[in-house]
């Protein structure tokens, strides 16, 4: 299958654009710089850098853009500015919207107009959809929350289904994606390992997660099986505490995990981004367990030893 790839560039793309160039797809990577160097001597020919800025309304409009479009069989969607890595200031909280909301808007924009329609859309969001909640648990039908991450969420979803009738589209809702080296859990690992590590805040906040590896192949069966349409949550099927997963990685790495970080110092560097980690949400999927998805690592020590121990 002929990919278009949009946002596949970072934690998540160093996995995904190698798996889905072993699994004889070729690719069309959308970004803004060089990309790495993810094909290898064996298969460098399957895949295209294009040093564009997707999310620019106005890049849609250029015919290198709309061509690699055009000579797509699908799509992958992954475009977004990382949500808990600054301050939720007027102008971030801006850019967190238009990375994600408008470049989507002119992603289906655009594929409304080729000649030859993509044939799957596979387009990202994430559990903050449901907002948050220490008692409640959630599924692929429960409603969306009213706080920002939730509006985000739906605004993101609403535009991805905006697609031409003839595209079937996947949106996997992300849950925190686990593995050593990127993501805003990786960041951890250095405390732990120098023996200072310790749960966030109170501890009691849920983790709804997956593992990169699963993620992948989440995404990879997704593009190629029809039966694959909608909502699904993308999450491991065993949700934990803050302090579980605090104790498991200090477990693993054999070090101690009892020294919290209060909640007014991730506040104090985060502001409202704090809420990521501070707050939480029980997600299970439902779907993934009707469409006989297995998954590698299905319980977090499984996750963690896998690599976060290394």
């Amino acid at each position: 299958m002929r990919l278009l790839l949009l946002g596949c560039t970072g934690f998540i793309g160093r996995e995904l654009v190698p798996r889905l160039l072993e699994d004889g797809h070729t690719g069309i990577l959308v970004s803004r710089k060089e990309a790495p160097g993810f094909a290898s001597k064996e298969n460098s020919d399957k895949l295209v850098n294009l040093r564009i800025d997707p999310s620019k309304p106005i890049n849609w409009e250029k015919d290198s853009l709309l061509r690699g479009l055009e000579e797509s069989d699908g799509v992958i969607n992954l475009v977004g500015e990382p949500i808990a890595e600054k301050r939720w200031t007027p102008s971030h909280c801006r850019e967190l919207f238009g990375s994600r909301i408008e470049t989507t808007r002119s992603l289906v924009e655009a594929m409304a107009k080729v000649k030859s329609i993509p044939k799957v859309l596979v387009n990202a969001s994430a559990v903050g959809y449901y907002g948050t909640s220490l008692e409640s648990k959630f599924t692929e039908s429960s409603p969306p929350g009213d706080d920002f991450l939730g509006r985000l969420c739906v605004g993101w979803e609403d535009a991805a289904s905006l697609k031409p009738r003839r595209t079937r589209l996947v949106i996997p809702r992300l849950g925190i994606v686990l593995g050593a080296d990127g993501g805003a859990l990786a960041k951890m690992l250095p405390v732990f390992r120098a023996g200072f590590g310790g749960p966030i805040g109170t501890g009691l906040q849920w983790m709804s997660w997956i593992h990169r590896t699963d993620l992948c192949e989440l995404i990879s069966q997704a593009l190629v099986k029809r039966s694959w349409k909608g909502v699904i949550n993308a999450v491991a099927p065993e949700t934990v505490s803050m302090s579980t997963f605090a104790s498991t990685l200090g477990q693993s790495l054999g070090r101690p995990a009892i020294l919290p970080v209060p909640s007014p110092i991730l506040k104090l560097l985060l502001g409202d981004g704090a809420k990521v980690v501070l707050e939480g949400q029980n997600v299970v999927s439902e779907r993934l367990e009707k469409l006989g998805f297995r998954f590698e690592f299905p319980s977090l020590k499984e996750a963690i030893c896998s690599d976060f121990s290394h």
